[in-house]
């Protein structure tokens, strides 16, 4: 296990859950992601978990949250004996005196579908969180599937990994975990084609039931991975 980015398909991940956090400048971000990640590395981990990863956004102040589970029936069952761990309170312990973070407790996802194929080589450097408000199950499919069609199938953008779209379980959000070399590659590819003329943006602004919630980039993993055959 190490801080490295997660393995987004990885075929053994049947849940997904991501959350955010404002923790209100770069010291409080930093103190967030050492501290949380340090609670998890010293936590006893049961079979069922396979990844906790958290990013230092590049805004100085967010933190993105992604966990990849077996199930989400194995992560319902840790939380239920998270008791016996004492997590809870050694979460709150290496928080404590670090204001402006949000409680909101992560989100339950499923990976729905996944742009493959970028141009970038290597490994990625930079995550881009892209979010969006959905009326329910068959306006997000609406919208993955017809950004696929758009792309054929293909991430664009020079120094794109790949895009991997979750849908939340109720339907009511699509997030958009997409890796790149770094946040540079992705500003370039923001303002070659990402832009309100062109045919993505034309495309989501015509569908019903879809609201752009905007992007968020995020560098730095800390946390835990395990590793898989």
């Amino acid at each position: 296990m190490a801080d490295v980015f997660p393995e987004v398909r990885r075929p053994d991940a049947g849940a997904v859950l991501i959350s955010e956090w404002d923790a209100g400048g770069p010291e409080r971000q930093r103190a967030v992601v050492d501290g949380v990640a340090g609670v998890w590395k010293e936590t006893p981990l049961p079979a069922g978990f396979l990844s906790r990863v958290l990013f230092t956004g590049a805004d100085g102040r967010s933190v993105l949250n992604y966990g990849q589970w077996t199930s989400h029936a194995a992560r319902r069952d840790f939380v239920r004996n998270a008791g016996e761990t004492g997590l809870r309170e050694r979460i709150a312990a290496a928080l404590e005196g670090v204001e402006g973070v949000g409680t909101t407790g992560p989100e339950h996802f499923r990976l729905y579908r996944s742009l493959l194929g970028g141009e970038a080589q290597g490994t990625p450097g930079c995550v881009v969180r892209v979010a969006f408000r959905t009326s329910g199950h068959e306006a997000a499919r609406r919208l993955v599937d017809g950004l696929m069609d758009l792309f054929d199938g293909r991430q664009g953008g020079a120094g794109a990994f790949a895009s991997h779209f979750h849908l939340r379980e109720d339907g009511r959000r699509v997030v958009n975990y997409s890796e790149w070399t770094d946040p540079d590659a992705h500003q370039r590819t923001v303002e070659s084609s990402l832009q309100g003329s062109g045919a993505v943006m034309r495309f989501i602004a015509g569908l019903e039931g879809v609201e752009p919630l905007g992007f968020k980039r995020f560098v730095g993993p800390r946390g835990l991975v395990r590793a898989w055959a």
